[in-house]
């Protein structure tokens, strides 16, 4: 797989025994709509073309593909904890997994939403987290934090990286949205901007991840900054999608494993 198919953190990448990757669309073997290296199970794009393609991303990060392992995703802050691979078609109902096992990389998949990339490599313990705007007010990234924690972390070691996801200037919400978040914490106001549609705002979708992290006290914290709508050559998008009136989208891999 060619480097320009997945982005990778500064902060990883200087750990030792660690492999990850944040996909781009690049790299694959999909067509059309999902054109090249799309990872989602749930879409449209033909099974094989899927399995080809999460191959690759297997690969990439250096397990076979039956050890690169994603959850049935469902915008909850519900953790698991990986043991061994499961079957893809017995995926637990979650949206962000744990592990310490060497050689079994975990996996999140994403098409705007903001994936998360954990490691506390003095514990040998690694994470990923798919953070849209509901798991992240329902305090997805925290129960990872804290499901590392039983795996031995310790959260001041822990090194959180956010991946590529849609940003604030491409992220439109309602007011209802805003009234949402401000009710949770009135702190929250200062994730929007005013947006050109008057009763509109602009959320900071990263920022507001980034922050709940922060407070839960991990050591180090990395945002590789791309945004997934704003450029449909490298990420596919859902919400770009939506906005074009396309029947299908494609999903990325974020993934992450300890070498074994």
């Amino acid at each position: 797989m060619t480097d320009h198919a997945m982005l990778q953190s500064v902060s990883l990448s200087a750990l030792p025994s660690l492999r990850h990757a944040f996909f781009t669309r690049g790299g694959g073997v999909s067509r059309g709509l999902y054109e090249s290296l799309n990872a989602g199970i749930g879409s449209n794009d033909a099974p094989e073309n899927v399995a080809e393609n999460r191959a690759r991303m297997a690969a990439a990060v250096g397990v076979a593909p039956q050890r690169l392992i994603t959850a049935y995703q469902v915008h909850s802050p519900t953790v698991v904890t990986a043991e061994h691979p499961w079957d893809p078609s017995a995926r637990p109902h979650a949206d962000a997994i744990v592990t310490r096992v060497l050689g079994l990389a975990v996996a999140v998949s994403t098409a705007d939403c903001g994936p998360i990339l954990f490691a506390d490599p003095a514990a040998g313990v690694i994470g990923a987290a798919h953070a849209g705007w509901r798991g992240a007010l329902a305090g997805v990234a925290e129960a990872t934090i804290a499901a590392m924690e039983q795996c031995g972390a310790a959260r001041a070691r822990i090194v959180a990286v956010l991946g590529p996801m849609i940003r604030q200037a491409n992220y439109e919400v309602g007011p209802e949205f805003v009234t949402q978040f401000i009710k949770d914490d009135e702190a929250n106001a200062r994730f929007f901007q005013p947006a050109p549609r008057a009763g509109h705002a602009l959320f900071d979708l990263a920022g507001y991840i980034a922050a709940r992290i922060a407070a839960a006290g991990v050591g180090r914290i990395e945002d590789v900054g791309r945004c997934t709508y704003a450029d449909p050559a490298t990420f596919y998008s859902y919400r770009r999608s939506v906005h074009r009136r396309e029947a299908d989208y494609g999903r990325h891999l974020n993934a992450i494993a300890l070498a074994g």
